[in-house]
């Protein structure tokens, strides 16, 4: 099934795209979230009268995005956590509290962009992948202290 896609998907494509994808995932998953539009020859056409204004708006995303990666890679991330006597921590850095932090800090991140490597249970300094967008990562560099 042809659709023009509205906002960006994952692994599918960006918005103002026209992509191929089959027909339940379509009509069960992209089109009533809003994230495409079936690609009939007048959506086709009013598509490529705002060509313009969608790359417009993706070059100051991207920008943006660039600029949040270079806050994010500035910051100085340190997170006090229980622990016990030979440095274990009583639960773990979650990326929710990742994201708090920097949101104390003004720099604000949606939780599900920020990938763990694995679980960080345990006091000193971790490296983070923060995915802004499809080709924009920032590296955060976590550091785990004794509260």
């Amino acid at each position: 099934m042809k659709l023009i896609l509205l906002q960006d998907v994952e692994d599918l494509g960006l918005a103002g795209e026209e992509v191929h994808v089959a027909p339940g995932y379509a009509r069960n998953f992209l089109i009533p979230r809003g994230l495409a539009g079936v690609a009939s020859p007048a959506a086709l056409r009013q598509l490529a009268a705002h060509k313009e204004k969608i790359e417009a708006k993706r070059k100051a995303d991207t920008e943006a995005a660039q600029a949040l990666a270079e806050k994010i890679q500035a910051a100085a991330i340190t997170i006090p956590m229980q622990a016990s006597d030979d440095n274990h921590l009583f639960g773990s850095v979650t990326e929710r509290i990742i994201a708090e932090t920097l949101a104390a800090q003004g720099i604000v991140v949606d939780v599900h962009k920020i990938h763990l490597d694995g679980q960080i249970r345990m006091l000193g300094e971790f490296t983070v992948v923060i995915r802004i967008l499809r080709d924009i990562s920032a590296t955060a560099k976590i550091n785990v202290v004794r509260a």
